[in-house]
């Protein structure tokens, strides 16, 4: 028994663009990866903190340090515009990269709703841009291994998927994760992981069940989800800042099951195991491209100058509708745990 193959796009195959990078939190692990490992180059930078925002540049080789984010959007020297602010800001900040022709990657989540984000696909279409959020997990290589899996019925019919990331983040007012002003609560920042990966494998949910609980300030702390698809089968995602959770994810079909190890949203590794309890038979993948787990975002940055060369306004492995349709689960669920029970 063996794994496919995984079919990864060659750094050197796709055009070179010119990065102009909004924020300098995990903007830096972007730039170091788009810097060591693609032919992407990050030529400007603009942040809050002036002082922060010239050492980040220095750091990073980018040779402008533009005053605010309208000037670096401006800059024609940008082909696209790397949104990496607080969530808060990127409706905002993306709608302004689009109505100058900037083409955009936004960190997730992509927008704080499923109406802002209606709101900048929609915008993109009209404007001939590519706009992408930046689910770094949808383009690593095992996340093709196991769409080419599934593809090929190696697990039979799906039935369940599985998937959690849920970390101890000690309550703190004024910090990003527990303030709502910022875009806080563990479903937009840890749980749209394990959201959109069930979604990658069974798409829109057709019911949804959340229950958990909110912190001291109200955002959510922690959030389980039921998840039930057209086709009958269901997932089951786990976020939390309370709880550490093992981050993996599975697929179960009615012939064997995928399992995707730690982190799994991020470069780890891929098994497969056919058949039942007693008589099983697996094999794994794993991925030891790279010494430290961000490494791989520089697999998106190609993928997403692959798709300008192409012309596209949207990601074939992570489009719009289904963006919409991942921030419409997470509306729903913060809607549920603050109500206190499913409607």
């Amino acid at each position: 028994m063996t794994l496919p193959v995984p079919r990864t796009i060659l750094a050197d195959s796709v055009p070179s663009l010119r990065w102009g990078v909004l924020g300098t939190g995990i903007a830096a692990r972007f730039v170091n990866a788009l810097h060591a490992h693609t032919g992407q180059r990050a030529v400007a930078v603009a942040a809050r903190d002036a002082a922060k925002t010239h050492v980040f540049a220095a750091e990073h080789g980018i040779p402008k340090v533009h005053i605010s984010p309208s000037a670096l959007i401006a800059d024609p020297t940008v082909d696209v515009v790397y949104i990496a602010t607080p969530h808060p800001m990127h409706h905002d900040l993306a709608l302004e990269a689009i109505q100058a022709g900037k083409h955009v990657l936004i960190e997730k989540p992509v927008a704080m709703t499923a109406n802002e984000t209606h709101a900048i696909t929609r915008a993109g279409h009209a404007a001939g841009v590519l706009v992408m959020e930046a689910m770094w997990t949808r383009y690593l290589p095992q996340s093709d291994i196991v769409r080419q899996l599934l593809a090929a019925g190696a697990i039979g019919e799906v039935k369940l998927v599985r998937a959690d990331f849920g970390f101890i983040m000690p309550f703190d007012a004024s910090h990003r994760l527990w303030n709502a002003e910022l875009g806080g609560g563990a479903l937009l920042d840890a749980g749209i992981y394990p959201i959109s990966f069930a979604s990658s494998i069974l798409g829109s949910p057709t019911s949804i069940c959340a229950s958990g609980e909110l912190g001291p300030n109200g955002v959510d702390a922690r959030a389980d989800l039921l998840l039930t698809s057209a086709s009958g089968a269901t997932a089951l995602a786990s976020t939390s800042l309370v709880t550490s959770t093992p981050v993996v994810a599975s697929i179960m079909g009615t012939a064997g099951r995928i399992e995707l190890a730690s982190p799994f949203c991020g470069p780890s590794a891929v098994t497969l195991t056919i058949g039942s309890f007693g008589s099983e038979e697996s094999v794994t993948w794993r991925d030891e491209t790279f010494k430290t787990l961000h490494e791989g975002l520089g697999y998106q940055a190609t993928a997403f100058a692959s798709y300008v060369a192409e012309g596209r306004t949207e990601s074939p492995l992570h489009p719009h509708n289904e963006m919409i349709s991942i921030m419409a689960t997470i509306d729903e669920a913060r809607r549920q745990i603050a109500a206190g029970a499913p409607s």
